[in-house]
Formats: C-alpha cells, sequence, structure tokens
C-alpha cells in the first residue's frame, strides 16, 4: 500500500518524466487565426464579482467583432442577472435558467445556443491575463487539437487553505505539463479552457463538466492540451472548511462521472492515455482506502521487527499533527507543519466522502460557490 500511494503522489509523476525523455514528446501544431468564440461564464449569485469578471473579459486581447461573452444565470437570486444586463456592451448577453438546474445544464444550453467556431469555458470569479484568448486558441491550429486548458492560479491571502490549494494546483501544473507533452491531459479546468464547438456532447446534469467534456474529446480521436500561457487567476475557498465541501462535490461527481467515460480505461483502445486517466484520477481518488489498509496493514504487523514501528510512528505523527491543525484552525494562519498534513488528510476525507457518497446514490447537480456562505 506504501508503494501504492508513493507511485501516485511521486510514482506517477517520474514515470511521465521518463516517458518523454525516452522520446515520448508530441509537438502541437500553433495557428495565426482567430476564430469566432464564445466565452461562457457559469454563475449563481455571483453579484460580488460578476461586474469585475466582465470587464475582464472585454478588455481581453481577441477581435471584438469575434467575441461574444455569455453569462448563464442559474436562476441566480441576487443582482447578477441585473448586473448583466446593465453592461452595455453589445457583446454580453445573459441566459438566465428558469430553474435551478446546476453548471452542466445550463452549459448544455448555452453551448446548444451558440455559433461560434471555438468555445472557451469559465467560472464568474476567474479573472485572465490579457494573452489568455489567444494564448488558447492559437493551438487549434493544430488539427489534431480539440480542447486545450488553461492555467489557473489563486490569489495569496492568510488563509491556509487558501496557501495549500495555490501549492497544489503547481503540482497539478507540472502533472499537465507532462501529459499533454505526451499526448493528452486527465480532465479540463472549470475557470479555464477551450474546445472546438462541434465536438461538444450534451452532458447528464449531475455530470462533472470539465472532467467529462474533454474526456468526451479524448475519445473522438482528439488532444486535450495544455496551454500555461493561458492564465486565470481566481480567489481560493478560504478556509479548510469550504474547501473540504467543495472536494467533496468535485470528487463525488468525477466518481459518478467515470460510468461516461470508463471506457478510455482501456489501454487497448487508448493506450498509455488509460494509465494517465487510472493514475492521475482514479487511484488518486482512492488514496484515503490506501491509507486506511496501510494502517490496518501495519498494526498487524507489529511485532515483526523495528521497520513496522517506524512505520507505524509515521503515520501517527502525521494524523496526530493534522488533528493539531484541525483544532488551531481558527487561530489564524498554520505553520506549515501543520497545515501541510491538515491539508493532505483533509482532502482525503474529502475523496472518502465524495466516493461514500457516490455509492449511496447522493448526487450533486447544482451548486453553491466556496465563496458563499452556507453549505
Amino acid at each position: 500500500m506504501a508503494a501504492l500511494i508513493a507511485y501516485v503522489y511521486a510514482g506517477y509523476p517520474l514515470l511521465l518524466l521518463g516517458m518523454r525523455a525516452l522520446g515520448g514528446s508530441r509537438t502541437v501544431g500553433q495557428g495565426e487565426e482567430r476564430p469566432t468564440l464564445t466565452l461562457i461564464v457559469s454563475a449563481y449569485n455571483e453579484a460580488a464579482v460578476i461586474a469585475a469578471k466582465l470587464a475582464n473579459s472585454l478588455e481581453l486581447d481577441y477581435p471584438a467583432e469575434r467575441l461574444q461573452i455569455v453569462v448563464v444565470s442559474d436562476a441566480s437570486s441576487d443582482q447578477t442577472d441585473a448586473i448583466v444586463r446593465a453592461t452595455g456592451d453589445k457583446r454580453v448577453s445573459l441566459l438566465r435558467m428558469p430553474t435551478r438546474g446546476g453548471k452542466t445544464t445550463g452549459l448544455n444550453a448555452a453551448v446548444a445556443a451558440s455559433q461560434s467556431e471555438v468555445i472557451v469555458f469559465s467560472d464568474a470569479n476567474a479573472m485572465y491575463g490579457r494573452e489568455a484568448l489567444t494564448a488558447l486558441v492559437r493551438n487549434f491550429g493544430d488539427p489534431h487539437v480539440g480542447a486545450v486548458v488553461g492555467e489557473s492560479g489563486y490569489t495569496r491571502s492568510d488563509a491556509g487553505a487558501d496557501e495549500h490549494e495555490s501549492l497544489y494546483w503547481r503540482y497539478e501544473g507540472l502533472i499537465k505539463r507532462l501529459e499533454s507533452a505526451l499526448g493528452s491531459v486527465v480532465g479540463g479546468d472549470g475557470a479555464i479552457y477551450a474546445i472546438r464547438r462541434g465536438l461538444y456532447r450534451p452532458m447528464p446534469a449531475a455530470a462533472l463538466s470539465d472532467f467529462v467534456n474533454p474526456l468526451q474529446i479524448v475519445r473522438a480521436g482528439y488532444r486535450c492540451v495544455y496551454e500555461p500561457a493561458a492564465r486565470s487567476v481566481e480567489s481560493g475557498a478560504g478556509d479548510f472548511a469550504r474547501e473540504f465541501r467543495r472536494k467533496v462535490r468535485i470528487v463525488n461527481r468525477g466518481w459518478r462521472a467515470l460510468r461516461l467515460v470508463g471506457g478510455l480505461l482501456n489501454p487497448v483502445r487508448f493506450g498509455f492515455f488509460s494509465l494517465e486517466l487510472l493514475s492521475h484520477k482514479v487511484l488518486r481518488w482512492l488514496v484515503p482506502v490506501f491509507l486506511l489498509l496501510l494502517l490496518a496493514a501495519n498494526f498487524s504487523l507489529l511485532g515483526r521487527g523495528i521497520l513496522y514501528v517506524v512505520a507505524l510512528a509515521a503515520q501517527l505523527l502525521l494524523y496526530t499533527l493534522a488533528l493539531l491543525g484541525y483544532a488551531l484552525q481558527d487561530r489564524g494562519q498554520l505553520p506549515r507543519v501543520l497545515a501541510l498534513p491538515y491539508y493532505f488528510v483533509m482532502v482525503n476525507l474529502a475523496s472518502a466522502r465524495g466516493i461514500g457518497e457516490a455509492f449511496m446514490g447522493r448526487t450533486y447537480t447544482a451548486w453553491t460557490t466556496a465563496r458563499a456562505n452556507g453549505p
């Protein structure tokens, strides 16, 4: 079990590095064309940030006559819709859903109504770098590319969850670079990713859209590549409790979505990408199971040598530090010696809960942003 856990976090990136070193790298042919583009912004009660998001979007370096911005309001009950309507720019339109149906339902409707060649998906609090759209679409100069994932980052704050979420995304960025160099990344990023509109397939309401949609495109025979120059910055959840709830929803929806794209786990048809999907997503979601089995096995092997005593002591120290982090989280920013174990354990508890809820039939369709109050 220890070797399996080590593989998930360290062995898999090393495997990708080794594959690239052995000449497995694939280039992306980039172009200078600027296709018609629709930027779809998902929103539910985003009055606090939607004006800034629209201002940011209208200032992006992309031909104005080829850009449309559609805000999909999931039946928002605050001033989100009014702010969008008052923008006063013909490139901006509002698509208000009549009832709350969740993000994926809104995206299905928005894509169906669009006539653009390229669709870019974004969240209301994701602020783009000026060149983001240009950086995304240049990759479509390669006819084998069907989806492009940008680079997400987090604003720095005093919240421990934000700091360690930012570390997590830097780690994820490394893996995406390596996966993209070898063929395709595993999944997208709801804050910033683009697709060829003709490759979009409607998804069930409970599907995790930025996971399923790019994998549908890979399954259709196209690449999903990573573009680090397409930058997006957003605020994080702000605290560990909200980040925990967010990750529970993500894992729950991702685990349930595997049945929609499970065929990609067949290495006979999809080769090395099947191992990437297994390693990057499935095995990582299962790490809490491996941790529990490791602890149980360690207890059963006590008395067979000092190695097992040391291993058990290390595990108990990890969980003790995590508990201390949990107990002290409300007293200001945690030192890393507590925050890192706490974040690691919190993420894996969220995975366990998300998978457990999926097995019990719990689904998440409509959502509340991590920035909002409440569950």
